[in-house]
């Protein structure tokens, strides 16, 4: 199989995005999904979030009944550490990664987050870390990055974050194995293959979940839309 490498303003032309951002939501319009868009985080509570199993070699290797045993304890676990107030979603700098329930293949995701000093997070893509997100002050290229990559790029092409304590827009197009980050408006990663960390001998996984990255300091999010591409739409970059 072959992964696309036209120039991603064709892509986005293809897929009928035109435009290089989507305008950040007022505070009015929070959690409601643009058109085209469903939204992962609904503002009021987890609804169709879990809690983090393993990873995706271990949790194969699970039986039916040892992996709900496992997803029970680690719901629990959730609730403990990950929490909804008027609208955003916060974790507070204890526990495990964040899970969405359901599994996703191609598609193009929106999220906004906000971290404090030093803070430390990223978005699992497919259940793979992951793009990075991380106090630019600690790390002067910036967020946004492939960072577990090894062969192929893992930063970003430049600082695009806001000040710690504003709000962050990610934009984030995954085809095939291949991801497109834009932070702010601002492209910082431009169709770079994802390299599949648990197991760097097979390409990133088909479909996964959608995860945020714990990594023991608190997070804030919100606007959590996804739009899956369908195999249909995205075969003709192969």
């Amino acid at each position: 199989m072959r992964c696309f490498v036209l120039p991603f303003a064709l892509v986005l032309a293809a897929l009928g995005h035109g435009e290089l951002g989507l305008p950040a939501p007022s505070s009015e319009s929070d959690n409601v999904p643009p058109p085209g868009f469903v939204a992962l985080f609904n503002g009021k509570d987890l609804t169709g979030w879990e809690g983090l199993v393993g990873n995706p070699v271990s949790r194969a290797k699970m039986s039916a009944e040892e992996l709900a045993r496992a997803q029970e304890l680690a719901n629990r676990k959730m609730h403990e550490h990950w929490r909804v107030e008027d609208g955003i979603l916060i974790f507070d700098g204890k526990g495990d990664n964040l899970c969405t329930v359901k599994v996703y293949g191609d598609f193009e995701l929106l999220v906004d987050w906000k971290i404090l000093r030093h803070g430390d997070s990223g978005i699992y893509l497919r259940g793979c870390p992951q793009v990075q997100i991380w106090d630019a002050e600690d790390h002067s290229e910036g967020s946004g990055g492939l960072f577990n990559n090894q062969r192929h790029p893992n930063k970003p092409s430049k600082r695009a974050d806001n000040p710690v304590g504003q709000w962050n827009r990610m934009r984030i197009l995954m085809i095939g194995e291949r991801v497109n980050v834009w932070l702010n408006g601002e492209l910082v990663v431009d169709n770079v293959v994802m390299e599949n960390y648990w197991e760097r001998d097979k390409p990133v996984y088909s479909t996964g979940p959608i995860e945020l990255q714990s990594h023991g300091s608190m997070l804030f999010f919100k606007n959590i839309f996804i739009r899956e591409i369908p195999r249909t739409e995205s075969k003709q970059f192969e």
